[in-house]
Parts: structure tokens; sequence; C-alpha cells
């Protein structure tokens, strides 16, 4: 018996890009991945958490999950999804049990967690909303539960017996950090403070395949324990990610996966040079409706940067200076400790530092003005 399903997360609907609202563009993939359920006829469609980016989405994004749900529905195709840890259970759960009865299953409860979706003839999708750990203790009364393995061993270790001895697959859908996947930076929320997050990949054993939802990064972390990345890309760390959702092919014991990618109506990329090589490169043109980070090579301070990149890149959303991107921090601190405290030298390594070059004597004087206009405000106090 095999069990085909569409597994998809992260759709963060309501998000913003530097304030760059993504509503439109979520609504132009979503699309996307409708056309793609109504093609390929899945037995269903499985959601690995954050639905919404925030527990209180707008009410736009609202709409769009209304729209996207209703569509699915028609089509017959049952919807699994779970809440992550952006959204609100409660809110993500309002009228699940009227929904079900339409074949859309939104799960929030963990209480809920062995008690599968069953697939008519095809298979059992177990479906575990993110782990609070917190929430897990006090539902078990147990207060040894400490951190996010202890509370997947805890929740997922009934799906998991459940599960035992059954003909049909069995798929688990769960929102976490497994450890050795791969994180990107500035995408996805902690789940907690160190290492107290993450969830080993033996705490998820026991199921034919394992939906994950959390990480923006579409990867293998054990064979069969997939996530399937974010809908979009949701910061520039990811502009190299290739977005999409997987097609899944469960058997007992076997999993086959396949990448279908989705096409974004905006991209997301970096663009590095001087102001007037990304003026001027020809090959930069494909980007003018993008939504673009621009890092600047120029060695002064250039004005207005980001109004001049908007009449050629219409979505430039953040510009940086590569002085000012991470490098060689240690330098900077020798420079600092060699000033002695002599605010003078401290200024001129500032400065040099950020804008690439000595600052002139006209400038080098309003700051000793400035610094001795403080001074005397500090002996008058």
């Amino acid at each position: 018996m095999t069990l085909r399903i569409l597994h998809t997360s992260d759709w963060h609907l309501g998000r913003s890009l530097h304030e760059e609202p993504l509503l439109e563009d979520q609504a132009q993939v979503l699309g996307q991945l409708v056309d793609l359920a109504r093609e390929e006829r899945p037995d269903a469609v499985v959601v690995a958490g954050d639905v919404y980016d925030r527990a209180v989405p707008p009410a736009e994004a609202v709409a769009l999950l209304d729209e996207v749900l209703v569509r699915l529905a028609e089509l017959g195709v049952p919807v699994v999804a779970i809440a992550g840890n952006h959204d609100s259970p409660e809110r993500l759960s309002f009228a699940a049990r009227l929904l079900a009865g339409r074949g859309v299953h939104l799960r929030a409860d963990l209480r809920r967690a062995a008690e599968p979706v069953e697939i008519p003839g095809k298979g059992l999708v177990y479906a575990v909303p993110y782990l609070d750990p917190d929430l897990v203790r006090g539902i078990e009364g147990d207060e040894g539960i400490r951190g996010q393995a202890a509370a997947a061993e805890r929740v997922v270790g009934r799906a998991r017996a459940h599960a035992a001895g059954r003909r049909l697959p069995a798929v688990l859908v769960a929102h976490a950090f497994v450890q050795g996947a791969l994180e990107t930076p500035d995408s996805e929320r902690p789940l907690s403070v160190g290492g107290a997050g993450s969830v080993p990949v033996a705490a998820l054993a026991g199921f034919d395949y394992v939906a994950l939802g959390h990480l923006h990064a579409p990867q293998e972390v054990a064979p069969g324990v997939r996530y399937s990345g974010s809908l979009l890309k949701y910061s520039f760390a990811e502009a190299a990610h290739e977005k999409g959702a997987l097609l899944v092919e469960v058997e007992r014991g076997a999993a086959r996966a396949r990448a279908v990618p989705l096409t974004a109506r905006r991209d997301v990329v970096r663009l590095r040079g001087t102001l007037d090589e990304l003026l001027r490169r020809e090959d930069l043109a494909r980007h003018a409706g993008d939504l673009v980070e621009a890092t600047l090579d120029d060695p002064g301070y250039v004005v207005d940067a980001k109004a001049k990149l908007q009449r050629r890149f219409r979505h430039v959303v953040n510009v940086v200076r590569a002085a000012l991107v991470p490098g060689d921090e240690g330098e900077f601190a020798r420079e600092v400790a060699g000033a002695g405290g002599d605010d003078q030298k401290l200024f001129r390594a500032f400065f040099e530092r950020v804008a690439g070059g000595v600052p002139a004597p006209e400038l080098q004087e309003v700051f000793a003005a400035a610094l001795r206009e403080v001074q005397r405000k500090e002996r008058a106090a």
C-alpha cells in the first residue's frame, strides 16, 4: 500500500521582508500549490506548521488561508495542518471539528498526538504540533520534562506506540529543530535557549516518513526525515535556496520524495558592487522587479543610495555598506585599545572603519568642538 502526500510547511502568512508586504507573493505561490494538488491528486496535503507568521495574524492573512483551504477541500484532497511556534494554537484550530468534516484537519492539541488522521485504505498521519515543554509538562503532570527532546520523547512516544504493528504506512508531522539539520541565519525564530530546543532524530523514530517544519532550508536530516523548507524566501540569508514542496510516496519501511519547485512572483536577491556598477551592469536588469539587498563597495559615504538604486530596482529594501559587513572585528578592537582613551583617536579609528578613509580636518574640528561642549556641560553638572 502506498500513501502519496504533498509535504509543505512554513507558509508564514502575513510576513513582510524589511517592511515589504509579501501577501500577494504568498497568494501567487499558494495558487501554484493548489494547482499541483489538482494535477498530482495526492492522498493528503500536509502542512508542517508556521501557517501564520505571528500569533495574531492580520485579517488579510486569515482570508488567504480560508481561500486556500476552501480550494483544497473542493478538490477532495484531505489537508492535515499543525500549529508551529509562530502560530496561536487556539486561533489556528478555530472551528477545527467542523472543518474535519470537510477533510481539513487543523491540529493544535498535543493531547491528540496519538489520534491519527486516517486516509482510508492508504495510511495514517500523526499530527504533532509545536512542542512547548512547559505545556507538555503541565499536561503530563511531570516536572521532569525539560526541553524539546524530553517533550518530544513523551508526546511522539504515544504516537509511536499507537503506530506500532499497524499495516498501513504511518507518517509523523512535526514542527521542531532536529539535531544535525542546517539552520538559516535570520530566518527561524529560536525554539529555546541553548541546546534545549533541539530534538534528536531517534525521538522521531517508528514512522515510515517524518514531515518536518520550522527550518526554512529544504533538506533531508536522515532517511525518511525531511524538511520541505519554507514557502518563500523570507530573509536574504535564504537567497540561494530553492523553494518548493515535496511529493512523497510512503510505503511500510520506505519513502521516496521528489522536490517540486514553486516559482515566486518576486525573487529575493543579494547584489554587490559600487553604486555606479549596480546602476550600469546590464546583467542585473532581470532583477528590476525583485526584492533586493544591495551591498555597496564605494569607499566613502553615498548620499541617498537607496533612492538612487530604487530608480532601477523598484524593491530595494535594504542597503548595506561593505565597510559595515561583519569581518575582522578583532582588528577594530585592537585599534580601539591602541587609542588609549584618546577620544580623537577613537573618532578617527571609527571614521576610517565606516568611511574607509581619514576624516577631513574640518570634520575633526567639528568633532573636537562637540567634544569640548560635552565636557563643559559635564563639568557644570
